[in-house]
């Protein structure tokens, strides 16, 4: 048996059967957004994310099976040259919807953040875990602290820029959840914390513009049970409810003609990706937005399982990093349409419509698989010891 189909048997395929209902799952919620529209371009779209799935099974595929040390080499570069697409792209990119933050390559747009946060994630976790056998004195916390923080700071700010807070806002969770684990002490967290969380009213009135705002206001208002202008800025935050609450249980059934989304009530640039949720919740109800969620749920822990087998600590922060993303958007995307959060561009993994996030999402989902895969040190099996049969009596 060769190394590499040995490899291919080693799978977590309990990992992968899980990822790929979800995405089955995700092509049919695309097809119920979009069958109806008269735009042979949106009434397609569910064909392109096949398309854009089964290319980003190949990246998985090949990332799995790749030993993912790789990525001690390959960080820096990675991330200097993802990082540079982004500055470009927040300059001279493609800008949609007051968002400058796509870069045409011939018909393709690709979202840079996407491609940033991936390369910032393995360099993070590179950096946590072999900064400090560079010099003695990188093993002081506060210095660890201080360049893993320049490394996400760096894309968070340019992402900011470009107008996609979504996209910024994953930073948060995912350098959380890697320090929690990089052998940060914990006091340094409670400090940034605190600090942060000091920060916020000024970041409110200073920081976000006035149609950011209005947004967080308008669903505090709807949450209070105050009257709001559902014609103009409580709009979305108002049909995504009305789409959600009146599919009850069981929902009001596959390509029904009298849901919200098919009455044209919701976006249908918007329908297909960050606002998805309330048009499967509609069509399925309750139960299958139940049974979405508990998907979700099945996947995080599963990735936890990985990383407590990981072979080292390398390993563990990949996986904790991509735990960390996943949970960050999933919160996100399903909170803001039940007005638990505010209203961003963030796409829901495996089930929204995206060519760049979709591939990116399964290139790191392969760096989980190859953490499973990889979970013995070769090197470690050599040496260890090999019990001589012949010479029991």
């Amino acid at each position: 048996m060769t190394p590499l189909f040995r490899k291919f048997l080693g799978m977590n395929w309990l990992l992968i059967a899980n990822m790929i209902a979800l995405l089955i799952f995700g092509v049919f919620a695309i097809y119920s957004a979009c069958w109806m529209r008269e735009e042979a371009e949106l009434a397609t779209k569910w064909k392109d994310q096949v398309y854009w799935i089964l290319l980003g099974l190949m990246v998985f595929t090949a990332t799995s099976l790749m030993d993912y040390k790789w990525t001690k080499f390959l960080g820096l570069p990675v991330y200097l040259i993802a990082v540079g697409i982004l500055i470009f792209t927040t300059f001279f990119g493609v800008e949609i919807n007051g968002t400058r933050a796509w870069l045409s390559v011939g018909p393709v747009l690709i979202q840079s953040s996407q491609l940033a946060i991936a390369a910032g994630l393995i360099l993070l976790a590179v950096v946590l875990c072999t900064l400090h056998r560079w010099h003695p004195i990188l093993r002081n916390p506060f210095l660890r602290l201080a360049v893993s923080g320049l490394i996400a700071l760096v894309p968070f700010a340019f992402v900011l820029l470009q107008g996609d807070f979504g996209s910024a806002i994953v930073w948060v969770p995912v350098f959380g959840a890697m320090v929690l684990i990089g052998n940060i002490p914990f006091r340094f967290m409670i400090v940034i914390i605190l600090s942060v969380t000091m920060f916020l009213p000024f970041a409110f009135f200073f920081g976000l513009k006035d149609y950011q705002k209005k947004r967080i206001t308008t669903q505090i208002e709807m949450l209070q049970g105050k009257k709001v202008n559902i014609l103009a800025e409580a709009y979305s935050a108002y049909n995504n409810l009305l789409a959600i609450g009146s599919g009850g249980w069981s929902g009001k059934g596959f390509k029904n003609p009298e849901t919200v989304n098919n009455k044209g009530f919701i976006s249908p640039d918007t329908a297909i990706n960050d606002f998805i949720f309330p048009v499967l919740a509609e069509e399925w109800g309750f139960r299958g937005a139940l049974l979405m969620l508990g998907g979700f749920t099945l996947l995080l822990l599963q990735c936890i399982y990985v990383a407590f087998y990981s072979r080292d600590m390398l390993g563990r922060l990949l996986v904790v990093g991509v735990v960390g993303l996943l949970f960050a958007h999933i919160y996100q995307n399903v909170g803001m349409n039940l007005l638990i959060m505010p209203i961003t561009g963030i796409p829901l993994p495996f089930i929204s419509y995206g060519g760049t996030f979709i591939i990116v999402l399964l290139f790191l989902m392969g760096l989980v698989q190859s953490v499973w895969v990889h979970r013995i040190d070769p090197e470690a099996q050599r040496r260890r010891p090999q019990l001589d049969i012949g010479h029991l009596d």
